[in-house]
């Protein structure tokens, strides 16, 4: 099919349509109030689809023995807690290693809920009794300290010692839920005791200089029911911007250190510690309503989104400290977009839809989830991409592992709790905000989706119902699409008449047995052009089709790459190749110059080093 180019602004780097893992928490149902969505987790989701059902096979078979390698046999990080619980020997590798190994477990534990297996099953168990062994009797764990000098624990809050600690508690619940087994849940526990031994009111003040500590403990809450841990993770995140931190005036602001958190109105400094604060804010508001955190997370997504976020949905441009720079500074070669800010981004919004109900959380989750996230990871499954540029020399290649290996763990998490993000739910309403072939019954409904997504825009949802119920079905109208259209057990719905609720389809009735829906988001090539303000894409256009973003690479377009330029005269077609890149829809555009071949973002890298970029010269010469 063939499209013409639309030059106007559609949307921004620097997203312009500014609007106002891993499970966010459940808490008591007088709490529950300021939560306006729960989320159906990925444990009752069964995932069928063309486009992620590889991928989740190629994290079990794949990226999990690649990590599990690197940390038993490449590097030292599994001998830090085998010479942790001896008391002797050196530590190896960075302080903050240990969270690499907890986030992998975590994965494991993922992979394990929805793929039993007694043979993994073993090694967490192997894994754990070490953890265990390594914990001190007071409580205490952390190999570094242990083995360079725990007279040093606690003297620098920039060392990680509760950002590892979150990452234990995290694995430790993933774990208890998947198998039932508590043994690392009472490791956690130990360790969150001494902590709160030491700090809290009265006590020693405390800031972490990487969050990750406040989600996790409210996680904790959420499944012990112990008000302690939603407490201490409020007074943590409270202690913030009141000179309490030990840092410089710069790593006040890398830290989110420099102002209340309530009185924040925009965002500097490190991206993922950011990401992992507002995920913790975001917690602590949806189980106490704290009207001070809502707002200020409203005006601070207000601004990444509409002033600091790539058209990838990655933040955080600068290399220097992994973070946000000035608003619309956002170069392309120089890109930063860590994979882990990406996440972060997901986890993020994840949660601010599910406070608020708001589509448009989802429309930015979904960007960093199939562009920001995606991109991080090989299609083989076994190399990986800490940073993430726009556009390369053909230098930038994805590694086997990192020094710093927080993007590899993460991701070995994060893709297997995938099914978190399709489906949420409320008390008189089912969500499906994620076009993704898949199945779950929420809410007496059974929900069955059938769909080719992201390559075209056609959707079946089957929605079962042996008794009847009355339910509103909630289906997001993703903020891309211009045009749709519906029907409902073959009748169409006129778009124009029908009920919308902030960017959901609502279809308010009494169902029983089976009625099927089907929808069709019109999927044209999108002309992007970047806010004005963002120097870097002047003059340039990128290209996107349904929730992707394309680029260039060199091997595609060889004789026409640097010379490579789109203007009001350029056609598009769209072709699915099932023989490249493990299949992608490509966009071929038809210029004066000749033809350019597009592919989606994420899929780069993944054959010979070439050059490639998103952002394209655009206009005739004569412009």
């Amino acid at each position: 099919m063939q499209f013409k180019s639309h030059s106007s602004a559609l949307i921004i780097q620097a997203i312009a349509f500014a609007f106002l893992l891993v499970a966010p928490v459940s808490c008591t149902d007088a709490e529950q109030s300021h939560k306006a969505v729960q989320p159906v987790l990925f444990s009752d989701v069964n995932i069928n689809d063309p486009f992620w059902t590889p991928r989740l096979d190629t994290l079990k078979n794949v990226t999990l023995e690649v990590c599990i390698d690197q940390i038993e046999n490449q590097t030292g990080r599994i001998r830090n807690f085998e010479n942790a619980a001896k008391g002797e020997g050196q530590h190896s590798g960075i302080y903050f290693d240990d969270s690499d190994v907890y986030k992998a477990l975590e994965g494991m534990a993922y992979s394990l809920k929805n793929n039993p297996d007694s043979a993994l099953e073993a090694k967490c168990d192997e894994w754990i009794d070490k953890f265990a062994a390594a914990q001190q009797p007071d409580g205490y764990i952390n190999t570094f300290y242990t083995l360079t000098g725990l007279d040093k624990r606690w003297t620098d809050m920039g060392m990680h010692e509760m950002y590892c600690a979150g990452h234990l508690i995290e694995a430790a619940i993933a774990y208890f839920e998947a198998t039932g087994k508590d043994k690392l849940l009472d490791v956690a526990k130990k360790m969150v005791a001494h902590m709160m031994d030491l700090f809290g009111p009265g006590k020693r003040h405390w800031v972490p200089g990487h969050e990750e500590i406040e989600l996790a403990l409210v996680k904790l809450y959420s499944l012990t029911g112990d008000r302690q841990y939603l407490d201490f993770a409020q007074w943590l995140v409270d202690e913030r911007g009141h000179g309490h931190g030990s840092y410089s005036e710069f790593d006040a602001v890398h830290y989110q250190d420099d102002i209340p958190v309530r009185e924040m109105t925009t965002i500097n400094g490190h991206a993922v510690r950011a990401m992992y604060l507002f995920c913790g804010m975001a917690d602590i508001a949806a189980c106490t309503g704290d009207e001070g955190y809502i707002q200020a997370m409203l005006r601070v997504w207000d601004k990444i989104v509409s002033r600091k976020m790539y058209i990838t949905g990655g933040i955080g441009h600068t290399g220097h400290f992994e973070g946000f720079s000035a608003d619309y500074d956002l170069p392309n070669a120089e890109a930063y977009c860590e994979t882990c800010a990406s996440i972060g981004m997901v986890l993020w919004n994840w949660r601010m839809n599910g406070m608020t109900g708001d589509s448009k959380f989802i429309d930015v989750m979904e960007r960093s989830m199939y562009n920001g996230v995606l991109s991080g990871i090989s299609l083989s499954g076994d190399r990986f991409f800490y940073v993430n540029p726009l556009e390369t020399d053909g230098n930038h290649h994805r590694q086997a592992w990192y020094g710093c290996a927080c993007c590899p763990s993460n991701l070995c998490r994060f893709i297997p709790s995938v099914g978190n993000y399709i489906y949420g739910t409320s008390a008189d309403a089912v969500y499906v905000n994620l076009f993704i072939g898949s199945s779950t019954t929420v809410n007496g409904l059974g929900i069955c989706q059938e769909t080719s997504y992201p390559w075209n825009g056609d959707v079946s949802i089957r929605v079962s119902a042996p008794k009847s119920v009355n339910r509103t079905l909630k289906i997001r109208i993703p903020g891309w699409c211009r045009n749709w259209t519906a029907s409902i057990g073959g009748v169409q719905i006129d778009p124009a008449e029908s009920s919308m609720d902030r960017g959901y389809l609502c279809i308010n009735r009494k169902w029983k047995g089976e009625t099927v829906i089907r929808l069709s988001f019109d999927m044209p090539v999108e002309v992007v052009s970047a806010d004005p303000r963002v120097k870097a894409d002047e003059g340039k256009r990128a290209l996107m089709r349904g929730p992707l973003v394309y680029c260039m690479e060199g091997i595609d377009n060889v004789g026409t790459y640097q010379s490579a330029r789109l203007d009001s005269t350029t056609t598009f077609t769209t072709e699915y190749d099932a023989s490249l890149l493990c299949g992608v829809q490509t966009i071929s555009a038809e210029t004066p110059e000749g033809t350019l071949l597009f592919v989606p973002y994420y899929s780069w890298d993944n054959r010979e080093a070439c050059p490639m970029k998103v952002w394209v010269d655009y206009g005739t010469l004569e412009d």
